[in-house]
């Protein structure tokens, strides 16, 4: 049977696939919320091996926990093929942090499964609950997480890849990077689909839609608060729903109404009643000042403007829903361009006066990258094929990481734009970066890549 192009792309990238360490490190290290979240998505998979040598299979990441006790509980997994076992989860930046805090002698976490865990100390740490029944230990590397934390990534330069890629006609390099956006949108589908395995169909949707709201400075948050605040509870208080939303995000901590212009007193106000009743029982869900990143984004992007989005995206679901399930990417811009709220279409933030034209609740651009990284993978993982549509799907903005990969692959070749016009060849772009130059550490002199490419071609 004739292999497809993401097909063969995984063969390359399997084949000649770099070991050593990378040469650009992560430089920021993960907080443990950050990482709570990445385990609650899924993100370090279902299979692990403990400390103590047994397969560690998870059956149900259960529920995340805002109370005193384990952080995840009404979870399940299974121990060398057994039959599963339900209890708590305990995720923790260190082994140690199981006695330290005190979990040994509380009988809050007597029905622990699993401590999972992120650094290991000199000495060597049991997990015992106060009955003195062993608990087993998962350590989790974020390293090896994909697209895991990059930051600071440095100037480049040009690779040695830029000199067969240059000698290529475009059709030659363009079936390249087709063949590697095609593999990064399966996996996205596969990710999309194991989340809706777990917490179902809308569930699942709803978290992607509310992390491409975040764009890259506030992906975490807008994560966190679509696992605090599912869309079935939002749904379930929808006259509420807003104010839980900015209520949870921390935006609604100030009483004093003074600081914010006269029309918007009278919304603020109208959030701050409807959050209230709510406030004492949430307290524990609401997310630190610090998480929020306001600098570096247009006005226009600024989250508490996404939040609002999110919050009408919630209100008008079953539209979002007919729209995606008629295949068609126009129905989907049409339902974006589409949203109103009568506060935010002229306002970009809650003290912000009031401007003299409206503006989008979600533009274009965010549209482009919805569809990109929720919309055609979601409809990748069903039987429907949009890959002509979604190689054909116009990119409206580069970003560092695309032009730095670039810059790796092309150099100065004069068809570098042309090769960056569609999403689908940034996406492209950006796993070849990630499956070679950042996993090579011998800063390109034995990265296998441009070798590995002329076989494939």
């Amino acid at each position: 049977m004739r292999q497809s192009a993401a097909e063969r792309y995984a063969d390359l990238r399997d084949a000649a696939l770099v070991r050593d360490r990378p040469l650009f490190p992560a430089q920021r290290t993960p907080t443990e919320l950050e990482l709570q979240a990445r385990w609650f998505a899924g993100d370090f998979g279902k299979q692990f091996q403990s400390t103590a040598g047994d397969e560690i299979e998870i059956v149900q990441f259960g529920t995340w926990n805002r109370e005193a006790g384990p952080d995840f509980t009404d979870s399940a997994v299974r121990i060398n093929g057994g039959e599963p076992v339900r209890g708590s989860i305990e995720f923790d930046l260190s082994d140690r942090s199981w006695e330290a805090h005190g979990h040994a002698s509380n009988p809050a976490f007597d029905d622990a499964v699993l401590h999972v865990f992120v650094n290991a100390g000199a000495q060597q740490f049991f997990t015992r609950t106060s009955a003195h029944r062993n608990v087993p230990q998962v350590r989790v590397d974020p390293a090896a997480l994909a697209d895991a934390f990059v930051a600071g990534v440095p100037l480049a330069h040009a690779g040695r890849c830029q000199a067969p890629l240059s000698g290529l006609p475009e059709e030659r390099v363009n079936g390249i990077l087709d063949a590697a956006a095609q593999f990064r949108l399966r996996r996205k589908a596969a990710r999309l689909q194991r989340i809706a395995t777990d917490r179902g169909r809308d569930e699942a949707l709803f978290q992607e839609l509310a992390a491409a709201l975040g764009y890259k400075q506030n992906k975490l948050p807008f994560t966190l608060l679509a696992q605090r605040l599912p869309l079935r509870t939002l749904r379930e208080r929808a006259d509420d729903a807003e104010a839980l939303l900015f209520g949870t995000a921390g935006f609604l901590d100030a009483g004093d109404l003074a600081k914010y212009e006269q029309q918007a007193r009278g919304y603020v106000r109208t959030l701050w009643d409807r959050w209230w009743p709510h406030r004492d029982a949430m307290q524990r869900l609401i997310l630190p000042h610090k998480l929020w990143n306001f600098g570096g984004a247009r006005p226009l992007n600024h989250p508490q403007r996404r939040l609002a989005a999110l919050a009408v995206i919630a209100r008008q679901w079953p539209a979002f829903s007919r729209s995606l399930e008629g295949n068609d990417a126009s129905a989907i811009q049409h339902f974006f361009t589409e949203l109103h709220h009568p506060f935010w279409d002229f306002h970009y933030t809650l003290i912000a006066e009031r401007s003299a034209t409206g503006m989008a609740l979600v533009g274009e651009t965010r549209i482009t990258e919805i569809l990109a990284n929720v919309v055609f993978p979601w409809w990748s993982a069903g039987s429907t094929d949009h890959t002509g549509e979604y190689g054909k799907l116009r990119a409206r903005l580069t970003n560092r990481r695309v032009e730095t990969a670039a810059t790796r692959l092309f150099g100065n070749d004069e068809r570098r734009s042309t090769f960056m016009k569609t999403v689908a060849h940034q996406q492209g772009l950006l796993q070849i970066y990630e499956d070679f130059c950042m996993q090579d550490s011998s800063d390109c002199s034995r990265c296998p890549f441009p070798e590995q490419m002329q076989k494939w071609l």
